[in-house]
């Protein structure tokens, strides 16, 4: 059995889900927060593996990973971090007791929205295995794509640290906007791991996710009259995207499917570039202002 953390779970989780049952395995999702949760899935099953993204998409939602490193430990069970949101600058997850460290390269390390990539790490017992069946399935990155990595490695801490500092500036600015309603950013204290957070992260990311106070055409209003960020589904670039879930990364689930999932229409994905703060606060708050 495997198991996943909710969050993590929104599409490419139940894709997942959907091709290990197509191999005879199982698997259970559960809270980021519901450590009893994933005591009795360990004490009920044989678990082969536990498996998070932390922080988690869209809500950047915190998993404490030592703490479930050691509680999977000792039922035998590998913990496998996706750490794409933290960026291995902010969060150490290996230190932290994980087993495998997952990166989707294309967002932060790569950092210019010009390559598709991924990396895992882990002891090199587990590398190795993973290595022997990658060679069977394929997928190796061309010389140009190992280039565009490489290259962008080169300036990933200057670009995290700009980002670290404009997403935590920006939330505290959003959190306390009129037009408003929630922010999520493991930064704040309104957030709900951000004591864990805290203590295993040296930085809270680029990325906030917020939800504006209005509908569905005024949500889109807003996107519309942003000037500096792109309109696509990504993030970690040098340049500030902005991403609507429900429209965007959701559109092909109803609204009650996305509601399950705290998807909601007015919900925005703003993952914050290399360019000044002061541009992006004044393009952000104008961009508010049309919200009636």
């Amino acid at each position: 059995m495997f198991i996943f953390i909710r969050s993590s779970m929104l599409k490419f989780g139940s894709f997942l889900i959907a091709n290990l049952l197509s191999f005879n395995m199982q698997a259970t999702v559960i809270d980021p927060a519901d450590v009893d949760g994933l005591e009795s899935a360990l004490n009920k099953n044989k678990v082969s593996l536990f498996f998070t993204e932390s922080p988690t998409n869209p809500f950047l939602r915190c998993v404490d990973i030592e703490k479930v490193s050691k509680l999977c430990h000792s039922k035998g069970t590998l913990v496998c971090i996706d750490g794409t949101f933290a960026t291995p600058l902010n969060q150490k997850a290996l230190a932290l007791g994980a087993d495998l460290v997952l990166h989707s390269a294309t967002k932060f390390i790569g950092g210019h929205n010009d390559v598709l990539a991924g990396c895992i790490s882990g002891s090199e017992k587990l590398v190795t295995e993973i290595r022997t069946l990658h060679h069977i399935l394929g997928g190796t990155l061309n010389p140009n794509a190992a280039y565009l990595i490489i290259r962008g490695m080169k300036t990933l801490h200057l670009r995290v640290q700009q980002q670290n500092s404009t997403a935590l500036r920006m939330a505290e600015v959003l959190e306390a906007h009129p037009r408003v309603k929630r922010v999520y950013y493991p930064g704040l204290p309104s957030h709900p791991e951000h004591e864990i957070a805290k203590r295993q992260m040296t930085g809270f990311g680029g990325v906030v996710s917020f939800e504006v106070d209005g509908d569905l055409m005024s949500t889109i209003k807003f996107v519309d009259a942003l000037k500096i960020p792109y309109i696509a589904p990504s993030f970690g670039g040098c340049e500030s995207i902005v991403d609507q879930p429900a429209i965007m990364s959701y559109w092909d689930l109803s609204q009650a499917e996305r509601s399950k999932y705290g998807i909601l229409d007015n919900l925005i994905r703003f993952s914050f570039g290399v360019e000044d703060f002061e541009d992006l606060k004044a393009d952000i708050l104008q961009a508010l202002e049309t919200i009636a």
